[in-house]
């Protein structure tokens, strides 16, 4: 009896200990959210939603200033766009190599150097690109600029294959070995038994490896600061440099007076970037819960 008290004990402090975590992460989120619109809605006493969403003019230190972010945000989603069709395909194929393909001896010497990419700072890899990358490709295809749309996109997904490729290569290579062995005696071949059974299983930690790698695009300030080239115009191709929101809060808000208008502009792209990232995690996580759907189906 005084066993068992002293367990249930032991199990209400674990619950109580994680119910505080969750919860401390929940009122932290809560009073940034809180602080976030506080700052960024009084903009919209002298400036109307559409206006600052759909306008095109981001001048915010004219006489009088504009302040239309429709060319931030898509910049935004250009760079996130991009920089996902390069990353996705790189990391899960990457993923797949290291836990299907490789030998352990290959596995155990590239899956920590990957994992070491992952963390590298986003300024190293900023700097990376603004030194090395941006005039590689300037003078290679002879563009007006190395730092534009093209390359924050490139630098995004250089950032993001490391995750997808970690966490995916976990996801496949966690698969339950009776499940390949089972479509192996059936006379798939391996091949077949990656495509229709392996990949399949594994769906929902790739899913979540992909959604946390686009995440990582969406929101980085530092690479796209110094590589997209800072021009708040509309993109007409892939070569044009643009800015995303992140970066021009980071450019813009250690000049801005104190609760000016400008200021009280930059934390509203902050609710803007705020609301955009909230749609897509949305939308990835239906996408996520659906492929775990279509994979229990295929099993």
């Amino acid at each position: 009896m005084f066993l068992r008290s002293g367990q249930r004990a032991r199990e209400q402090m674990i619950r109580l200990f994680f119910f505080v975590a969750a919860a401390t992460s929940i009122i932290t989120l809560s009073l940034i959210m809180l602080y976030l619109l506080l700052e960024g809605l009084p903009l919209f006493k002298t400036v109307s939603v559409l206006d600052f969403i759909l306008g095109n003019d981001w001048y915010p230190t004219y006489d009088p200033p504009s302040f239309g972010i429709f060319p931030l945000l898509v910049a935004s989603f250009a760079v996130t766009v991009l920089s996902s069709l390069i990353a996705v395909p790189l990391g899960v194929m990457s993923a797949v190599y290291l836990a299907e393909i490789a030998s352990p001896r290959v596995r155990g010497i590239f899956k920590p150097l990957i994992e070491l990419l992952a963390a590298l700072p986003s300024v190293v890899i900023g700097f990376f690109g603004l030194v090395v990358v941006a005039p590689f490709l300037q003078d290679t295809f002879d563009m007006p600029t190395g730092l534009n749309l093209f390359t924050a996109s490139l630098m995004l997904a250089f950032m993001s294959v490391p995750t997808i490729c970690t966490i995916s290569e976990d996801a496949v290579y966690s698969v339950p070995k009776d499940l390949k062995s089972a479509s192996l005696a059936l006379g798939a071949t391996r091949w077949e038994t990656m495509w229709r059974v392996t990949l399949p299983a594994s769906l929902s930690g790739i899913s979540t490896a992909v959604i946390l790698g686009m995440s990582r695009s969406i929101g980085e300030t530092m690479v796209t600061l110094m590589v997209a080239g800072g021009a708040a115009m509309l993109p007409l191709s892939l070569f044009d440099p643009v800015r995303p929101m992140p970066a021009s809060i980071a450019a813009e808000m250690a000049e801005t007076p104190f609760r000016s208008e400008h200021y009280f502009a930059l934390f509203a792209i902050g609710i803007a970037l705020f609301l955009f990232t909230l749609m897509f995690n949305l939308l990835a996580d239906h996408i996520a819960h659906k492929h775990r759907q279509t994979g229990a189906a295929t099993l």
